[in-house]
């Protein structure tokens, strides 16, 4: 009769400890996860750890060693310093009209079609969109060519025109993201707005833009990362240092004062400045809409 009676008391502690073992072995593995990302994030952030210590270095502590990851003393004065070398104020200015006028022409390029390709029904439109999508797989230097005959046949070699125009006409990828996102919302919408006698511009402009906000956030970084730190066509195009981006004022310093690294890092950590900076502000947005755009197809 006990061992009859012992099994049922018994249950519970064992109940007991398998859970207790299975929680462990959740932590466990939460834990291994954890410290596989954070030495992943690790290798990622040290270079920009390290150009962020040698900013803020002597330059006889640059080539030190052993390196050290903290300055001793900590020299601010490389930032106005670098600053002094070069025109970077213009390069500064050049690189945020390009990249303001870059962030202005895909949005409204790409809102405009993509909501033609959701919102309107007219004829060819899926053929088009898989052809549009399709460019995609067109590499960037194919064109490159082409596109360097027409612009100096217009003369605009040498000026903005070539990094500012293009930008004006929709990008593959930018309205696939803003169609997709689109698509996510609900139609009823539009006919309610019909019923009120809104035209089809005034749904565009007055209903779908205004809910758009997180994925023309997301569309607004990576034009404005892009722009930022495109290197190649400003190297093609501009032949003046009158009109050079900051990229290629970077470049030019490095070939001028390429021994004096702690005022280059001090140039490269401003630089990099705006796009940390819009990233944290509108990373909320940004993932919003790279999700979302994602939903429905």
């Amino acid at each position: 009769m006990a061992e009859l009676t012992a099994e049922p008391l018994d249950a519970p502690a064992r109940a007991g400890s398998i859970l207790s073992s299975w929680r462990f072995r959740r932590t466990a593995v939460a834990c291994l996860q954890h410290a596989i990302l954070l030495s992943v994030v690790g290798l990622i952030m040290l270079p920009l750890v390290w150009t962020l210590s040698t900013s803020l270095k002597e330059a006889s502590q640059v080539y030190g060693f052993p390196p050290a990851l903290i300055p001793k003393p900590i020299r601010l004065q490389n930032y106005p310093e670098a600053m002094t070398v070069g025109p970077w104020l213009r390069f500064f200015t050049n690189s945020s009209l390009v990249t303001g006028l870059n962030i202005l022409g895909q949005i409204v390029a790409c809102s405009l079609v993509g909501f033609s390709f959701a919102r309107l029904r007219w004829w060819g439109r899926d053929v088009l969109f898989i052809l549009m999508i399709a460019t995609m797989m067109l590499p960037h230097q194919v064109t490159l060519v082409p596109q360097f005959v027409l612009f100096r046949t217009l003369g605009w070699v040498s000026t903005l025109l070539p990094l500012i125009v293009p930008r004006f006409f929709a990008a593959a990828f930018y309205t696939f993201l803003v169609r997709q996102f689109f698509m996510t919302i609900p139609t009823d919408l539009d006919d309610a707005a019909r019923i009120d006698g809104a035209s089809t511009f005034g749904i565009y402009s007055r209903i779908i833009l205004p809910m758009s906000k997180p994925v023309l956030m997301a569309v607004a970084i990576f034009v404005f990362t892009a722009s930022w730190n495109e290197f190649q066509l400003p190297l093609i195009y501009l032949h003046s240092e009158q009109n050079f981006t900051i990229q290629l004022g970077l470049r030019g310093y490095q070939s001028l004062h390429g021994g004096q690294w702690h005022l280059l890092m001090a140039a490269s950590t401003l630089t990099m400045l705006p796009v940390i900076i819009l990233f944290f502000l509108g990373q909320r947005y940004f993932i919003q809409g790279v999700v979302f755009s994602g939903i429905k197809g």
